[in-house]
Formats: C-alpha cells, sequence, structure tokens
C-alpha cells in the first residue's frame, strides 16, 4: 500500500494495522493498547499472564460503555469479560480465561492487514516455545517516536468508531458520521438521538500520520501540546451556500497552527490544485479502511473512484469561482500522503 511506500517507518507500518486491518472483534485494539501499557524495557519476553492483565483490562472498560465488541452473536471469553464486569468471577478467573481463550486468534492475526503478513513486526510469536509474545526492536523504535503518545490516542478513536458501528446494528448504507464544529466531535444518530463517539483530532491523525495535511509539521492530539493539531475544512465553511456537507468528513483535515491561523495561513482561501489532490489520497485512505468511515467517505462523495475525484474536482471549482484566490504553503517536511 502507498500508505507504507510514502513514508515506510515503525509508526506508518503501526497505524496500518490500526486503521486497515480486519476487525471481526475488538481484540487488535485491545492487543496494541496492551502492548502500549507494558513496554517492558528490562525484558523482550511477555508472558501470556502479563499480557492478559492490560488487555483484558481495556477490553472490560469499553465493554461498560459498548456491549457490542465484535461481529459473532456470542462469544465465550467476552461473556466472561462481562461476568466480571457484573462481580460474578474474580479477577483471577477472568485472568486465567483470559490466558486459554482471550488470545487465540488476535496474535496470529495482528500483522495482518489486507489479507497479507506485513513483513515488519512488532513481536514475534512465541507462545509454544516460551509462553508468550517477544517484542522487537521495532516496537522499542516505536515507544521512542515522538508520535507514540498520538498512536495511544488514535487508537482508542478508531476503537470507539469500530465498536459504534457495531453496536447501532445498521447495514453499512445506513451508517453515517457527522462532525460537530462546536466541540469538535465525530457523532452519529440512531433515529432522533444523537450518539458521540469520538474526537475528531484522534480519528483523523492517523490517516495524516501524524502531520499537518498542508505543510507536513509534526502535529499532536495531545490537549495541551504546543503543536495541538487545529481541525480545519479543506474547502471554506463559508461556502455552504453553494456546496454541499462542507462539515463531511471528507473536507475535514488536521492543519498546524501556522496553517490554519497565521499571518500567511489558509484563512478563506482555497488549496491549490496539488494540495485537492492529497485531499482525494487521504480520502481513499479511510474508503480503504473499513466501518464506518469508509460508508461515510462513500454517501458523501461516490461509490467509485471516479464518482469521488469528480465529486471534489466539482467542489473545487465551485469554491475557487467564488472566492478566486489559490493557496498552498512552503513545505514543512516531505510529503508523505
Amino acid at each position: 500500500m502507498r500508505f507504507y511506500q510514502a513514508d515506510p517507518k515503525p509508526e506508518q507500518y503501526w497505524r496500518g494495522i490500526i486503521l486497515f486491518g480486519n476487525n471481526s472483534a475488538s481484540y487488535k485494539f485491545a492487543l496494541a493498547q496492551a502492548l502500549y501499557d507494558l513496554r517492558q524495557p528490562d525484558n523482550d519476553l511477555v508472558s501470556l499472564e502479563a499480557l492478559a492483565v492490560p488487555f483484558v483490562r481495556n477490553l472490560c472498560a469499553h465493554l461498560k460503555l459498548a456491549p457490542r465488541q465484535g461481529t459473532s452473536p456470542s462469544s465465550k471469553f467476552l461473556t466472561a469479560c462481562q461476568q466480571f464486569n457484573d462481580g460474578e468471577i474474580t479477577e483471577t478467573q477472568l485472568i486465567a480465561i483470559t490466558v486459554k481463550l482471550g488470545f487465540s486468534a488476535v496474535i496470529d492475526a495482528f500483522h495482518r492487514v489486507n489479507k497479507a503478513e506485513l513483513d515488519t513486526r512488532f513481536f514475534i510469536d512465541e507462545r509454544k516455545a516460551n509462553g508468550g509474545i517477544r517484542l522487537t526492536e521495532t516496537f522499542y523504535q516505536l515507544t521512542e517516536n515522538a508520535q507514540f503518545a498520538n498512536l495511544i490516542q488514535e487508537t482508542d478513536a478508531r476503537w470507539r468508531l469500530v465498536e459504534e458501528a457495531w453496536g447501532l446494528n445498521l447495514p453499512t448504507k445506513l451508517l453515517n458520521i457527522e462532525y460537530d464544529d462546536d466541540n469538535q466531535l465525530l457523532f452519529t444518530r440512531q433515529r432522533d438521538r444523537r450518539i458521540n463517539i469520538t474526537s475528531c483530532r484522534n480519528s483523523l491523525n492517523g490517516y495524516q500520520k501524524g502531520f499537518c495535511f498542508y505543510c507536513f509539521r509534526p502535529i499532536s492530539v495531545i490537549s495541551g501540546a504546543e503543536d495541538l493539531a487545529d481541525v480545519d475544512h479543506f474547502l471554506p465553511l463559508r461556502l455552504h451556500q453553494q456546496i454541499n456537507n462542507l462539515n463531511g468528513v471528507w473536507n475535514l483535515v488536521l492543519a498546524c497552527q501556522h496553517c490554519n491561523r497565521g499571518v500567511l495561513g489558509k484563512s478563506s482561501h482555497i488549496p491549490s490544485a496539488d494540495l485537492l489532490l492529497r485531499l482525494y489520497n487521504r480520502n481513499e485512505y479511510f474508503i480503504n479502511s473499513h466501518l464506518p468511515l469508509r460508508e461515510t467517505l462513500l454517501r458523501q462523495t461516490g461509490d467509485t473512484p471516479a464518482q469521488r475525484h469528480n465529486f471534489l474536482k466539482s467542489s473545487w471549482e465551485t469554491a475557487r469561482n467564488n472566492l478566486f484566490h489559490l493557496w498552498q504553503p512552503i513545505a514543512q517536511g516531505d510529503s508523505l500522503f
């Protein structure tokens, strides 16, 4: 995938696993969160017993908010997690069940993306030889990366999007994710009820690989950070009477404060044609991902690449005819998407 080829660093392979891997249950997200929690600088061998503690803790926390954690109608392991939440079994019992049932598929499937195994691996399966997994040097490089704190937020956001899609139990064509500009949240609706899902920043950042959409400065999604990203409308919101659904996910990008607020920033100008192509490529990452951002983008921009390209081009031309001035910043890094 171009996602890796354009920037073959550990954090982009990790994002590929989180964003593009198939998910029939939320175990991949729970395993990622468990590895964030463990790290283990003094011992790269992680026993299943040690791994089970943060793995199941994260799952049980999500179960309290979202009872649907997979596509299967039943799961002995998830039933045990719910029994623990209900006080019916002890933590010791739950850990034993997790070691027996919780890792049966996720360890094998973790590095599989689009039905193929990644060459870059973050752990080696040593369950038969040593009763656990062995963290690789690539994983430790990941934990030392400046993007690491962002990855934690991105994984949780992706998890919340997926579990909400399962929880709504709707046909994929009816799923729709909306954006609340005031609170910078992604949400959906079920009948007349609004359901807040997750931070827009956390959901979009992985697809931009942790960089400003426009100039490729590093950005953060951590509240209070000096380089905290802004959520920006690629085509200015002031054109809402001329262009439909400018609050749609297709038109939302993360920008550094220089590009979004600075004296030489975009303001109400129209991004250049080169930046429009970048938006198309970023949106195709959504399309190649799974529920629910994929379905939302298809609904908003078209079912085929040609339709999506024409939609963006037509919207951009409408914007240019109304606002005239094109804008493109000076690049602060290499083009990564």
